[in-house]
């Protein structure tokens, strides 16, 4: 019984052995690379390589339309999909629109809307009260990090409110008592240059006086008073308390004041405005307000029970939204 094989044959060349080098050069593509080390040789072999690279044919349209476009990513309705840096690869091209006609609003949550969508986290590396002001200024929000004390991040909070706003309801009032080394002290702490003196040192109470930096500028005894240096009630420029904004703004530009106090028909201080706050308005356009014309800022908290606490001193602080920010999901 006879087996054959049913595979077809395989012809194979015999072995050779090596020849000389020049049957070797005769084996190699016909072209050949400068190897030249001389700046002219290696111009001419760049030249040659450029001189093909132009001769290649160019790649058709439908080679170079290959993914989506941003409109198919972007406005595709039936899409739920998030998508992160890494996800997309942008490549340059034509645009049919103007870049006045982009327009980059969206949402933080349903009621707070955002003219630069960009939020920074909150990190304790990251976001504090500086890093939250600047973006609001920006037109984003800020997130404020839960890694510190209840008291810290209220703290943190009220300084984002308080940065900028149209009337400040609750300004930091000195009663007439209070000596000047402690006020130098205050400023320092706060970074207010001026502040509304009343009877008690309260908000609400009867106006007295203002004092500011050009105040004390020529004052060298620490233990002077506020009141023996403050600018007195009657040369004062107040407004009256049922002012609106915008009348309340006319005030301040007439009258080339840097602090405008707000009073009710009994002389209790019920508000103050800053001419700061109509420049930082005529720089950040774009702003994230609320209807009070203060900073919004956002605030994060954990999932602990006594975060619960935290949770209330944060509103009483004016937090504008709670993110809820926990490391093991």
């Amino acid at each position: 019984l006879q087996i054959q094989d049913s595979r077809p044959k395989r012809h194979t060349a015999p072995l050779r052995q090596p020849g000389p080098a020049c049957t070797i050069e005769r084996a190699m593509p016909a072209t050949q690379h400068d190897r030249s080390r001389s700046p002219r040789g290696r111009a001419s072999a760049e030249a040659d390589a450029k001189q093909a690279n132009d001769t290649r044919p160019a790649k058709s349209d439908l080679e170079l339309l290959d993914g989506h476009s941003a409109k198919e990513i972007f406005e595709n309705t039936s899409s739920f999909t998030g998508l992160t840096y890494d996800d997309l690869i942008c490549m340059p091209g034509h645009i049919n629109f103007g870049v006045h006609d982009v327009d980059l609003h969206g949402n933080f949550t349903r009621k707070i809307k955002l003219k630069m969508p960009i939020v920074s986290s909150p990190m304790d590396t990251v976001t504090e009260a500086k890093m939250a002001i600047a973006m609001a200024l920006e037109g984003g929000i800020g997130v404020i990090h839960t890694n510190m004390s209840i008291e810290e991040q209220a703290n943190e909070v009220m300084s984002v409110k308080k940065f900028e706003s149209g009337f400040i309801m609750d300004p930091v009032c000195i009663p007439p008592t209070m000596p000047l080394s402690e006020l130098i002290s205050l400023r320092e702490k706060l970074g207010w240059k001026g502040f509304p003196v009343t009877e008690d040192g309260k908000m609400g109470s009867k106006l007295l006086g203002l004092v500011t930096k050009r105040d004390t500028d020529w004052v060298t005894d620490g233990s002077s008073t506020v009141s023996s240096i403050m600018t007195k009630l009657p040369d004062l420029v107040t407004a009256p308390e049922a002012v609106n904004l915008q009348a309340a703004n006319k005030i301040l530009r007439e009258s080339k004041k840097g602090k405008l106090p707000v009073v009710s028909k009994s002389g209790q201080l019920v508000a103050l405005m800053s001419r700061a706050d109509l420049q930082k308005n005529a720089d950040y356009p774009n702003a994230t307000k609320d209807k009070n014309k203060q900073l919004m800022v956002a605030a994060s908290i954990g999932t602990r029970p006594e975060d619960k606490d935290r949770v209330r001193a944060l509103v009483a602080a004016g937090v504008d939204a709670i993110i809820i920010d926990s490391s093991q999901g």
